[in-house]
């Protein structure tokens, strides 16, 4: 007969789940300060050879073209825009500590 450890499945089920709820969380407020910083991911086109769509150079152009025009308008000052930048690179930061620590505990704790 096979003995499963409910209390000890419940607590990976939980700790996995915490993961990649921080995880997720933070990488989406990183994005988000990125883009309030005014420097909007824009992504260059590349031809995959199974791709349902590409976007063409024209339309990657465009992108970048509305990324810059939003910077632009930003309402933030410099000092805000900065601390946004700051806030972002500390959001990526948490991601990868994250990730980090969750493939240190694979690898040394077995």
């Amino acid at each position: 007969m096979i003995a499963i450890d409910w209390i000890a499945f419940v607590q990976v089920f939980v700790a996995a789940l915490t993961a990649a709820v921080l995880v997720v969380g933070f990488y989406a407020l990183g994005l988000r300060l990125l883009v309030r910083a005014g420097r909007a991911p824009v992504v260059a086109p590349v031809e995959f050879t199974d791709a349902i769509t590409v976007i063409s150079e024209k339309e990657a152009r465009r992108a970048a073209k509305a990324a810059a025009k939003a910077a632009k308008r930003s309402p933030l000052t410099d000092a805000q825009k900065r601390l946004a930048l700051v806030g972002a690179y500390g959001s990526f930061g948490v991601c990868a500590a994250a990730v980090l620590g969750g493939l240190l505990l694979i690898v040394f704790n077995h």
